[in-house]
C-alpha cells in the first residue's frame, strides 16, 4: 500500500438508530442540528451531575448519586471530559478546569495505577488539553507549547509510569505504585494492548519536552511484541514482560489486544513512520487470513489459527474505523454493517455475542455505553458520507437516553434483554461515547478542519504551525495535533547533543539494549540511552566484540489469586489453547 495512505482521510464521526428526529418512510436522513443540540443535552446532564454528586473522585455512581476513586484517584471525569468542553464550545467552563485541575490533581501520592489506563486518560487527556489551551482562550505561558502547566503535569503523571518499562525486555508491567514503584510482588503478565498503547501519547510527549526517554522505551516496547509474533504472523492476548513467553495465546483484534493494533496505524500518521504501517499492514494479512469469516473476526489459536472463541466482542467496534484510516473502505463499511445488526438487535453493543447462535454470551449481556461503534461510524461518515452512519448516530442517542438515563447522569446498561442498570459511568462516556456523537453530527467543528485555516504560534523554536486539522484521537478520543510535534524539535535536538556529550565527558558505559537491568525494582529508575548513541569509543569496540552479560533477574511472586482464576473472572481473555 503506498505510503500516502499515512495521511488521514478526514476526522471522527458517531452512530445511532430511531424515533424523535429519524427519518420517514422517505428515507430522509436524521437532522445532523438537532440531533447535535441533543448530545450536548446528554453531555451537561452527566457532566454537571458528576461535578455535583461525585467531584473530586474518579467517577460518578449514578444510581446513588454519589462518587468513587477507581484508577487512581485522579479526578479522571474531569481530565477526560476537559477537551469534550471545548470541542462543544464551552470555552470559560474549559479555562475553569484547567485552573481546577493544577489545584487537585496530585500524581504524588500511594495509589496503585493502571500503566495502561493512566496513560491513555491522564496523560492524553492533559496533553490534548494542552494543546488546545490557546484556543480556549487560556492565557498561555511564553515558550508553549514548548511549556505550560498541563504539560508539565503530563510529564509528571508519564515518569511516574516509567519504573513499570524496568524490565529485561523492554515491555512494561501493567501496574505500578505512583509512590514506590513497581511493587516487589507485581505480576508479570500484561495484556498486549497494555505493552504497545504508548506510542501516541509518549511520542508527542518527547517532542514537546525535548526528552526522548518517553518516545525511546514505547518504540522497544512495540518492537519486543513485534518480534514476538507467531510464525503465522499473529500475537497473542497476555504476555510474560520478563521472560516473553506469551501467556494467553488466544489472538483476535478485541479485549486485550485492540490498541496495539490501533496505535501502529495512529503512531505511523502521527509520525510519519513507514516501519509502523508495515508492521501494521502484514498483522493486516494474517488477521484476514486467520481470523476473518464473513467479514466477522473470530478468536483463534495463535500459533495454529484454528478457531477458539467464535464470538465478537464490543471493543473489536473500533476495527472498521481503523479500517478507514488505511483505506480499506468497502472492507469496513461490510462489517460496520454487521456490528449495527447486532446494534438494532439490542439497541446496543453486549459485550460478548455468540456469532453462530446469533445471541449475547451468558453474563456478558452488557454494554456500558462504549464508543466503539459510534467511533467507527464516525471515520467512516467524514470517509464516504453515507446518511446509514447518521442513522446509527441516531440510534445510539435514543437508545442511550431511553435506557440509561437516570437522575444523577447515565448509567451503564448491565443487561440489554431486560434493560438492567448497574451503578457505574465510567469517565469514557464523556471523553469517547458524547464525543465521537458530536463530531459525526457537527461537521464544522473545527476538529474536521481540512488544513484551509490554521494558527502561526511564535515560539522561542521558530515559527510554528498548529490548528490546521488532521488531529489524531488516542484510544480515550483525546485529539493531538500533529503538527505540534514539530513545534519544538530543535530544544528536543539540542537537549540531546547535551546528553551525548555528557555521556562522552563521563565515560558512561551503558549496555547498547538499554533495558537489561540487574534488578527490577530497587534503585532509582534510569532512562535507557537513546537509540544510537553510545557512550564511547571504547565501549562501541566492546559492543561489537562481546555480548553483555545475562542479568540477574529476582523471581517475582505472583498475587495470592492465581492468573487463571483472573482470567475466568474477567471473562475477555482465554487461556492457553495450544
Amino acid at each position: 500500500m503506498p505510503f500516502r495512505l499515512l495521511i488521514p482521510l478526514g476526522l471522527l464521526c458517531v452512530l445511532l438508530p430511531l424515533h424523535h428526529g429519524a427519518p420517514g418512510p422517505g428515507g430522509t436522513a436524521p437532522d445532523p442540528a438537532h440531533y447535535r443540540e441533543r448530545v450536548k443535552a446528554m453531555f451537561y446532564h452527566a457532566y454537571d451531575s458528576y461535578l455535583e454528586n461525585a467531584f473530586p473522585y474518579d467517577e460518578l455512581r449514578p444510581l446513588t448519586c454519589d462518587g468513587h476513586d477507581t484508577w487512581g484517584s485522579f479526578s479522571l471525569t474531569l481530565i477526560d471530559a476537559l477537551d469534550t468542553l471545548l470541542i462543544l464550545g464551552n470555552v470559560s467552563e474549559f479555562q475553569r478546569v484547567v485552573e481546577v485541575l493544577q489545584d487537585n490533581v496530585d500524581f504524588d501520592i500511594d495509589v496503585n495505577a493502571s500503566v495502561f489506563e493512566t496513560n491513555i486518560r491522564v496523560v492524553g487527556g492533559l496533553l490534548s488539553a494542552h494543546l488546545l489551551s490557546k484556543k480556549a482562550g487560556v492565557e498561555v505561558e511564553a515558550g508553549w507549547p514548548c511549556s505550560g502547566p498541563l504539560l508539565r503535569m503530563a510529564e509528571e503523571a508519564a515518569r511516574k509510569l516509567l519504573p513499570a518499562f524496568q524490565t529485561p525486555t523492554g515491555m512494561p508491567y501493567g501496574t505500578v505504585n505512583l509512590l514506590h514503584g513497581v511493587n516487589p510482588g507485581e505480576t508479570p503478565v500484561t495484556c498486549t494492548a497494555g505493552i504497545g498503547t504508548f506510542i501516541v501519547e509518549f511520542a508527542t510527549l518527547s517532542s514537546l519536552t525535548g526528552d526522548p526517554v518517553f518516545e525511546d522505551v514505547a518504540r522497544v516496547a512495540l518492537m519486543r511484541l513485534w518480534e514476538s509474533r507467531s510464525d503465522i504472523g499473529l500475537v497473542g492476548n497476555h504476555i510474560d514482560v520478563l521472560t516473553g513467553k506469551w501467556v494467553a495465546q488466544d489472538s483476535g483484534i478485541g479485549a486485550g489486544v485492540d490498541s496495539y493494533f490501533e496505535y501502529l496505524v495512529k503512531g505511523a500518521i502521527l509520525l510519519q513512520d513507514k516501519k509502523l504501517m508495515a508492521m501494521f499492514l502484514e498483522y493486516n494479512t494474517a488477521i484476514r487470513n486467520y481470523t476473518r469469516f464473513d467479514d466477522w473476526y473470530l478468536w483463534v489459536q495463535m500459533y495454529k489459527g484454528t478457531v477458539s472463541m467464535p464470538v465478537f466482542q464490543s471493543l473489536e467496534a473500533y476495527w472498521p474505523g481503523l479500517q478507514s484510516l488505511v483505506g480499506d473502505i468497502d472492507n469496513a463499511m461490510r462489517t460496520f454493517l454487521n456490528y449495527y445488526t447486532i446494534w438494532k438487535q439490542f439497541g446496543g453493543l453486549p459485550e460478548f455475542y455468540n456469532i453462530p447462535q446469533g445471541y449475547t454470551v451468558e453474563k456478558r449481556e452488557g454494554y456500558p455505553l462504549r464508543p466503539e461503534l459510534i467511533e467507527s461510524a464516525m471515520y467512516l461518515y467524514r470517509a464516504t458520507g453515507d446518511p446509514t452512519l447518521l442513522e446509527l448516530g441516531r440510534d445510539a442517542v435514543e437508545s442511550i437516553e431511553k435506557i440509561s438515563k437516570v437522575e444523577c447522569g447515565f448509567a451503564t446498561i448491565k443487561d440489554l434483554r431486560d434493560h438492567k442498570l448497574d451503578n457505574r459511568m465510567e469517565s469514557f462516556f464523556l471523553a469517547e461515547t458524547v464525543k465521537y456523537l458530536y463530531l459525526l453530527f457537527d461537521p464544522a467543528n473545527f476538529i474536521h478542519n481540512n488544513g484551509s485555516t490554521f494558527d502561526a504560534v511564535i515560539t522561542p523554536y521558530g515559527e510554528c504551525i498548529l490548528g490546521a486539522g488532521g488531529y489524531i484521537f488516542n484510544t480515550e478520543a483525546h485529539p493531538i495535533d500533529p503538527a505540534a510535534l514539530h513545534c519544538c524539535r530543535r530544544l528536543k535536538e539540542e537537549q540531546w547533543e547535551v546528553e551525548d556529550l555528557m555521556r562522552e565527558f563521563y565515560s558512561l558505559k551503558r549496555n547498547r539494549s538499554r533495558f537489561q537491568k540487574k534488578t527490577v525494582s530497587s534503585g532509582p529508575w534510569q532512562p535507557p540511552a537513546r537509540p544510537g548513541t553510545v557512550s564511547s569509543p571504547e565501549s562501541h569496540d566492546q559492543a561489537r566484540e562481546k555480548k553483555p552479560a545475562k542479568p540477574k533477574i529476582p523471581l517475582l511472586s505472583c498475587p495470592s489469586q492465581p492468573f487463571t482464576s483472573k482470567l475466568a473472572l474477567l471473562g475477555q481473555v482465554f487461556l492457553d489453547s495450544s
